[in-house]
């Protein structure tokens, strides 16, 4: 299963329609989770996510509302007695941070919490998942965003693999070693299938316009990114380090991705349709704007 949940989706402060950032990325056997915010440990509750499936801890930047949640999730995991390890991700100038939140109050901790901390832009993890890449973006305090990259592989054609024979553990034989000798012939895997391209996916949070945005996006399956303004606030977004809705999907669509999830509104809105009006102007792909405890599908593979 590949699937997105947004816990929480306000900027800057809980509103009565949205509690601040948390996000949760179920992929397979792995759960990351981004930015948690206040309250994130009850919002997973709702949603149905334990803490026993996450693996990894993925914090942007160390601004109040991506992450005053860590402290009731490091403690979680303990108290739940989480049996793997969690691999924590953040900026290393945050290291301070970081601390005060894992240890912001007593608790006898049995969960292993493996700190990564970010230093530079570059490729942070490889695994059954594929591989998890960091790149700086443009905010006040320092912060990055997240790619998950899935390695191309490829997609057995039934039709062929009858024409030549090949059924049952003769077709993971066959995956395995590149080629099979079926009958006294030899059949390349190439002969049976064809390129599947790896999913992607892309979470992009408070920053202006830089190029690693556009790095981060590219070719995204899913792009989670900040829209916390609407256009006629540009000016006050790239003050601030923030996005527009307009500028978010201006990315989706030149990076070519392929669904859109506009995230991080600011308190100051109460018609979210003007966010899809504003970035159905400039991506033509599907768009969702997130709404706490909603979830989405990663589209399926092309």
């Amino acid at each position: 299963m590949r699937e997105f949940v947004m816990l929480g989706t306000g900027s800057q402060v809980p509103s009565r329609e949205r509690t601040q950032n948390g996000y949760f990325l179920r992929w397979d056997g792995e759960g990351f989770l981004f930015d948690p915010g206040e309250g994130t440990q009850r919002q997973m509750l709702y949603a149905g996510v334990a803490a026993g499936a996450i693996t990894r801890l993925c914090i942007t930047h160390f601004h109040g509302d991506h992450c005053l949640g860590v402290p009731g999730i490091v403690q979680r995991l303990s108290l739940d007695d989480v049996p793997h390890p969690v691999h924590a991700h953040y900026p290393a100038s945050g290291q301070e941070y970081f601390t005060r939140l894992r240890y912001a109050a007593s608790f006898y901790e049995r969960a292993e919490l493996l700190e990564e901390p970010v230093e530079e832009d570059g490729l942070l993890a490889v695994g059954p998942f594929g591989q998890l890449w960091a790149r700086r973006l443009e905010h006040s305090v320092e912060s990055f965003g997240y790619q998950l990259i899935e390695p191309d592989g490829r997609r057995m054609l039934p039709d062929q693999l009858k024409a030549f024979g090949i059924t049952g553990p003769d077709i993971a034989r066959l995956q395995r070693a590149g080629s099979l000798s079926i009958d006294g012939r030899t059949v390349r895997v190439d002969q049976v299938s064809e390129p599947r391209p790896g999913q992607r996916f892309a979470f992009i949070m408070d920053t202006r316009l830089c190029e690693n945005v556009l790095r981060l996006a590219d070719q995204a399956d899913l792009l989670v990114i900040e829209s916390t303004y609407l256009s006629a606030e540009a000016d006050l977004a790239r003050r601030f380090g923030h996005l527009t809705a307009r500028q978010a999907a201006r990315v989706a669509q030149e990076s070519g991705a392929r669904k859109l999830v506009l995230t991080h509104f600011s308190q100051r809105y109460l018609e979210p349709d003007r966010f899809h009006e504003e970035a159905a102007a400039e991506f033509t792909g599907e768009i969702i704007i997130a709404s706490d405890l909603t979830r989405t599908p990663v589209p399926t593979r092309r």
